[in-house]
């Protein structure tokens, strides 16, 4: 991969497609490291707090990982964790903001959509009749939700990686860097998001959909419930382990691209010759 990121004069953003394939070749490469960093987080994500705390860094580390080798600075797992560590609980802190902070913004937009879904209700009622108001207004609840909810996590995609790879950086500020550098590249980050979610859906569609709607099929206390719910569990979490590498490493890309537009890094995106990303 040998993808210029411009020069300080010249700082052109990479196209949807660059981001995420540099993501999965990022991904083949060091699939072994990622995807037992993505494991012990997914096993920590059982122990409260802390547990999560940990989950949380974890992400970090593998965006860090990631980072280095972007820019030609490969570091390994335990001179990484070393800086990741001792933020522990500021990564926790991110982690805590940006969920609870979507999670208001879905209720509000939630409303917003009830509202507007009743008044187009109130307009369109004897035009389109009680089925077509039901789909217009399901339409529009989802539309506003959809769009609001992605814009919102588009300005916040990269919120822990500053805190991973930067210095003298809180939790607090990691997030704040975040909406500070997407400010201007939204529409493209959630078309990045959009590509990455239909290259991640055949393995959440097979380890996390199909056991789920077999569930709705099965009689609840059942003993094939309980089994198709273990299977549907333990593909639940191989789906997460699998999955959670290509995003924290589409975020490092991410973020090294934002930077380089905004503040003239004049990086390039290249590999480290030993380093084969066939």
């Amino acid at each position: 991969m040998s993808e210029n990121f411009g020069s300080p004069g010249q700082i052109l953003p990479l196209s949807i497609g660059n981001v995420v394939s540099a993501a999965v070749r990022l991904y083949r490469s060091h699939l072994k490291t990622y995807l037992r960093l993505a494991l012990i987080a997914h096993l920590w994500v059982i122990v409260p707090i802390y547990g999560w705390a940990k989950y949380a860094a974890i992400s970090g580390l593998i965006s860090r990982l990631a980072f280095g080798e972007l820019i030609y600075q490969p570091e390994g797992v335990q001179t990484a964790s070393s800086h990741i560590n001792p933020r522990l609980w500021s990564f926790l802190r991110v982690g805590f903001q940006v969920g609870i902070s979507l999670l208001v913004i879905y209720f509000g937009l939630a409303i917003v959509g009830g509202m507007l879904a009743g008044l187009i209700g109130v307009a369109l009622g004897g035009i389109l009749g009680v089925s077509g108001v039901i789909v217009a207004t399901t339409l529009a609840i989802a539309g506003i939700v959809l769009l609001g909810l992605t814009w919102f996590y588009s300005r916040w995609i990269v919120a822990e990686v500053p805190l991973a790879v930067e210095e003298n950086i809180n939790g607090g500020e990691s997030v704040a860097r975040s909406w500070e550098l997407t400010k201007a590249s939204v529409f493209r980050i959630q078309g990045i998001v959009l590509v990455g979610f239909i290259v991640t859906l055949p393995l959440v569609f097979v380890l996390n959909y199909i056991p789920s709607l077999f569930l709705l099929r099965l009689e609840e206390g059942s003993a094939i419930y309980s089994i198709v719910y273990l299977i549907s569990l333990i593909g639940s979490l191989i789906g997460g382990i699998l999955v959670m590498p290509f995003w924290q490493a589409l975020k490092a890309v991410l973020y090294l691209d934002l930077r380089s537009r905004r503040e003239g890094l004049g990086l390039q995106l290249r590999e480290p010759p030993s380093q084969d990303f066939r």
